[in-house]
């Protein structure tokens, strides 16, 4: 296993997709040792890179080398349940090996087969156990199993196993906490400060990008590298903001002065010329005198209006220079007045009802309540969420599934949102997508082409939009796949909703974020009041 030297080092790296789209254009970066969180907008090419560095993707030109074995954990991991838990693993052919060499079978190429794998089981189901995964493999005899049906996060965790257990130099993680409880991130993330090679994170979730060494930005296809973790990059980049913003304020002011001193000088210019002219029709000296005089004078004026023009348009450069070294900082803005509810007013109301997944649920929410709801993966937060919408909303209310599959997806944004609200008008429409950042053309997208953040924000404009508009809101794991500028336009939108709020997250510091009052959790027995 490489220690700290091990980098990755990317040179003139340029893709682009099939149908043309540009994602890298001579991107020249390295990655250190350690821990590095890699963040940047949705779409803007992160997942790309890792598969770039992985090897899965072929770049049109450059090159990229990662110093030693890589390993890459895809977003959308999925494993076939029929599969045993050994060959997930990736260690059934060593298991094999082994089995043939202790039954004094065993070929050179068994031998090989091993080389110094010779404790591979035990290291299999220790690591499943660090990573909370006793249920699938509780000892050697259960790597036989297969893994039959597993929740979100459990794939995750074997698949993270499975990369581990290859002993890589070079750990490549997209957005690994997506679908882990609570308990899990943790464990996760403190295998991850275990790991002695390199590792690079995309990550939303701002509790493990605490945990890194750096951070790398990618942005506008260029990556920077920042020292620390994502509180010391958010400090650096708010502090050279306002320096930028200083810069913007003293250019504007320079643009208005010069442009002043521009207009004076002309008015003088105006005036020496009027006094000439008056000079030239007394003839009051030679004329011979008088046109040197007067062709002097327009020297003179030229040079004058051609320094302060000068001066002004130099001051607009500059100004425009300091306008690109303002991010972009939009906002989303909604006012949804019809989504008010009222103290003591009943918003849900659930009474003995038997779930699906066999908890029985009571469950009373009056007033604008914003509620959290834990638990474990796959103890059926999901489940108890349906079944608030389909037997306990007493109110007008929207749910917003994790996959986000609400959509036509081959119409675009504007249609979507349209025909939610069959009764607005598409001078309302545009304007409310208008508030979720979606104009111009961007409300003409087809909903397929939209990046995560992307949908997130179009299914917000959609049941915001929505005829009655939602008094109870419900969300599904609503942080998972988002970028951090994301998740901020998320919780933007959702401070200024004014109805019942029931969040299915367990993201700790989004929950804290949106003002949670309650926090409910449910177990294999019912939901349960906590502190």
């Amino acid at each position: 296993m490489a220690q700290s030297s091990t980098s990755i080092s990317l040179s003139d790296l340029t893709f682009s997709w099939p149908d043309g789209t540009s994602v890298f254009d001579g991107l020249t970066a390295m990655i250190g040792s350690g821990r590095t969180g890699l963040v940047g907008r949705n779409g803007s090419g992160k997942s790309t890179l890792l598969r770039l560095i992985a090897g899965a993707l072929r770049p049109d030109r450059g090159s990229v080398i990662a110093a030693g074995a890589v390993e890459y954990l895809p977003q959308d991991l999925t494993l076939d349940p029929r599969l045993r838990v050994d060959a997930i693993l990736g260690i059934a052919t060593i298991r094999q090996s082994l089995s043939r060499i202790e039954s004094g079978n065993g070929t050179d190429a068994d031998f090989a087969a091993v080389a110094s794998s010779w404790d591979i089981e035990e290291r299999a189901v220790s690591t499943l156990h660090r990573l909370g995964l006793n249920r699938i493999v509780a000892d050697i005899g259960d790597l036989d199993r297969t893994v039959g049906e597993l929740s979100g996060g459990e794939t995750t965790l074997l698949g993270f196993t499975a990369r581990l257990l290859r002993e890589p130099n070079v750990l490549l993680l997209d957005e690994p906490t997506n679908n882990l409880d609570v308990d899990s991130r943790g464990l996760l993330a403190s295998a991850v400060q275990r790991f002695p090679g390199t590792v690079v994170v995309v990550s939303h979730d701002r509790e493990l990008l605490e945990t890194m060494e750096s951070t790398a930005e990618l942005r506008e296809g260029a990556l920077r590298l920042f020292g620390g973790n994502f509180t010391a990059y958010q400090e650096m980049v708010e502090a050279e903001q306002e320096a930028a913003r200083a810069a913007l304020r003293d250019a504007r002011n320079d643009v208005r002065r010069q442009g002043r001193e521009l207009v004076e000088a002309q008015i003088k210019i105006d005036r020496r010329k009027r006094y000439g002219q008056k000079i030239f029709d007394s003839r009051s000296e030679p004329k011979i005198v008088m046109g040197m005089k007067k062709r002097s004078a327009q020297e003179a004026a030229g040079k004058l209006r051609g320094n302060h023009q000068d001066k002004l348009d130099e001051a607009k450069r500059t100004l425009a220079a300091a306008e690109d070294g303002i991010r972009e900082d939009r906002e989303i803005r909604i006012d949804v007045p019809d989504t008010d509810v009222f103290t003591g007013q009943q918003v849900v109301c659930l009474a003995g009802t038997r779930l699906r997944s066999g908890q029985t649920l009571d469950l009373a929410v009056t007033g604008p309540d914003r509620i959290a709801l834990i638990g474990r993966n796959g103890i059926g937060k999901t489940t108890a969420l349906q079944a608030i919408a389909e037997e306990g909303a007493k109110v007008p209310f929207a749910l917003l599934p994790q996959r986000l599959d609400i959509f036509d997806e081959e119409r675009s944004v504007a249609w979507n949102v349209a025909a939610a609200a069959p009764h607005a008008s598409a001078e309302q429409i545009r304007g409310g997508l208008a508030r979720f950042l979606f104009r111009g053309a961007d409300a003409d997208a087809a909903v397929r082409t939209l990046s995560g953040g992307e949908r997130l924000r179009a299914a917000l404009a959609m049941i915001m939009t929505a005829d009655p508009p939602p008094r109870l809101l419900m969300l599904d794991e609503p942080t998972n796949n988002l970028d951090l500028p994301s998740l901020g336009h998320l919780v933007q939108a959702l401070e200024r909703y004014r109805g019942a709020l029931i969040v299915a997250s367990h993201d700790r510091q989004f929950l804290r974020d949106i003002g949670i009052t309650r926090r409910l959790e449910l177990d294999e027995f019912g939901m349960t009041e906590i502190d």
